[in-house]
């Protein structure tokens, strides 16, 4: 190495490997003088913002946190070139016609569950709360990621016009809120009209519960003048922050399952007019979401159930709990019979199940 090489600074060595680059090229200093230029940047065309409008199955109050996080930074990081309107339960169009509004396109996208909004497609059941195919919130991902349910999804929609699945991420666990008739029995649901997701209603109806939809706003006055009797919805986490604990005196501590399956939904023909660098993004959020709403909800149902002062907490015995298990052994092989696909589904719930109950402590 030469003397001048040893002294040479750090920014006289940057300098000198561009001289050398430049060069190489056949654009030395001498040819840069006499007027050649490097070719400019190319402009990118100013155009106005895509804009999109997404639906929530949620209220405002639990919107707050199940997506206008992941609304809010996606519109930030999206830097002026998209922008999503958001809107909660009932705004633009009845929840039960999310999937056609989404369809026809009068929704960019859409978030909720298969059995909420509807979907036509044979694994709709198991969007929500489908009986103890969870036991607590990673399941859920571990189902789609390790036991086939991704592809699954994806295969079903892509027999779906229009309709484009993005992502399933985990919620909370299921339990049954009253006004003030408490449930210590099975035989204590006999009657009770609650407000519920379609599966889990269905499953429990064979107890006596009687599910019954209205608007999302209207549960909460719906308890107050004993239209409902209570909710079977969500856990203690929701149950709190929408107000329904202010409103109910008791919660069953038994749950049906451990974790809803919520999905995101696009418009296939919006969605293919988003480019590659707002789709990345798009997904990127949504597991932002995913990951914000297992930490809330999981923070607040613990919490909440041995903290929690304004609502008794009850269990059915455990020989009436025991018989619940064994039914939904049945309701599982019941669902697995109405179609090849549905039949995979609870073909991956139950290897789950089986290799969770092997793996013992710490899993299970």
């Amino acid at each position: 190495m030469t003397e001048s090489k040893k002294d040479q600074c750090p920014s006289g060595e940057i300098l000198a490997s561009r001289r050398k680059f430049l060069s190489n090229v056949g654009l030395g200093a001498g040819t840069l003088a006499a007027g050649t230029t490097l070719a400019t940047p190319a402009v990118i065309a100013q155009t106005a913002p895509i804009k999109w409008r997404l639906q929530t199955y949620s209220g405002a109050p639990l919107g707050a946190h199940v997506i206008k996080p992941q609304i809010e930074a996606f519109n930030k990081a999206a830097n002026g070139e998209m922008e999503i309107e958001l809107y909660y339960a009932d705004q633009l169009v009845p929840t039960a016609d999310l999937f056609r509004a989404l369809q026809n396109g009068t929704l960019d996208a859409v978030q909720s569950d298969e059995a909420t909004m509807a979907s036509p497609v044979d694994i709709s059941v198991f969007g929500g709360y489908f009986p103890f195919a969870t036991r607590y919130s990673l399941d859920v991902p571990a189902l789609f990621h390790y036991y086939g349910l991704k592809e699954i999804w994806e295969e079903a929609y892509s027999e779906v016009d229009n309709v484009t699945w993005l992502s399933t991420g985990a919620w909370d666990p299921l339990h049954v809120f009253t006004v003030d008739k408490p449930i210590r029995s099975l035989a204590d649901m006999q009657g009770l009209r609650v407000f519920g997701v379609p599966t889990a209603g269905k499953f429990l109806a064979k107890y006596g519960l009687v599910p019954v939809t209205i608007p999302w706003d209207n549960v909460e006055v719906a308890m107050q003048t004993g239209e409902l009797d209570g909710v079977a919805w969500c856990g203690f986490t929701e149950a709190y922050e929408v107000g329904w604990a202010d409103v109910c005196k008791y919660a069953l501590g038994n749950s049906v399952t451990g974790a809803w399956f919520g999905s995101y939904f696009a418009n296939t023909e919006s969605w293919k007019k988003v480019p590659p660098h707002l789709q990345e993004l798009f997904k990127i959020t949504i597991d932002q979401s995913h990951y914000y709403r297992d930490v809330w909800y999981w923070g607040g149902e613990a919490k909440l159930r041995v903290e929690g002062k304004k609502m008794e907490v009850t269990q059915l015995p455990p020989e009436e709990w025991a018989q619940v298990v064994t039914d939904a052994e049945g309701f599982w092989d019941e669902v697995a019979s109405s179609s090849p696909r549905a039949g995979k589904v609870v073909d991956a719930f139950k290897k789950y199940a089986s290799n969770m109950q092997k793996a013992g402590y710490p899993y299970r």
